[in-house]
């Protein structure tokens, strides 16, 4: 009897670390409520919001776009700069919302390949970096003209800085310890 409480203390532990671990994972919404849109405010409204974030590997992002009036493409540097779709990394997603997770640290960059999306401001650097308690921080983006743009029905996900799964490890947690000392 004394084995079986220890090994539900032990499981209820291990479960609680890994839903805690499960819900480290950041969901970040680009644009906030603007969305993934040419920005009103040109390259410096994405070059903004990402400077007020952290990146960390296994965080996601939500592009929320209006199918066939955007997508995303994860580009090289070179390609981020001169809004160019040559040697892509990944497949361009078309369809809205585009949702990706972030699996490697480093520099990543986001475009729009519509038109002269990118070269109104369209496109997104970030940093990811490989754990919560590395330093992260984005890099600035070349500000070219600004061109106002809206893409009427995109519905923005609220940002949220963890998933259900805090609470559900708390509950299973107080679980596993509670059946441990009473059975």
């Amino acid at each position: 009897m004394e084995s079986q409480k220890k090994m539900m203390v032990v499981f209820g532990l291990v479960a609680a670390v890994f839903l805690q671990c499960v819900a480290a994972q950041t969901t970040h919404v680009v644009g906030d409520s603007v969305g993934w849109i040419i920005p009103p405010n040109g390259a410096q409204q994405y070059v903004t919001w990402a400077s007020g974030q952290k990146f960390v590997v296994g965080d996601f992002l939500i592009f929320n776009f209006t199918t066939n009036s955007h997508d995303v493409l994860e580009v090289p540097k070179a390609s981020f700069d001169s809004c160019s779709s040559t040697n892509p990394i990944g497949n361009i997603i078309t369809t809205g919302p585009a949702n990706i997770t972030l699996t490697s640290s480093g520099e990543h960059y986001y475009i729009c390949t519509f038109g002269r999306h990118c070269q109104s401001g369209q496109k997104l650097a970030i940093s990811v970096s490989a754990s919560a308690t590395s330093p992260g921080s984005s890099p600035s983006a070349p500000s070219p003209s600004t061109t106002a743009g809206t893409t009427p029905g995109v519905t923005a996900v609220p940002p949220s800085s963890s998933s259900p799964a805090v609470g559900a490890g708390f509950v299973l947690c107080s679980l596993s310890l509670v059946m441990g000392l009473f059975f």
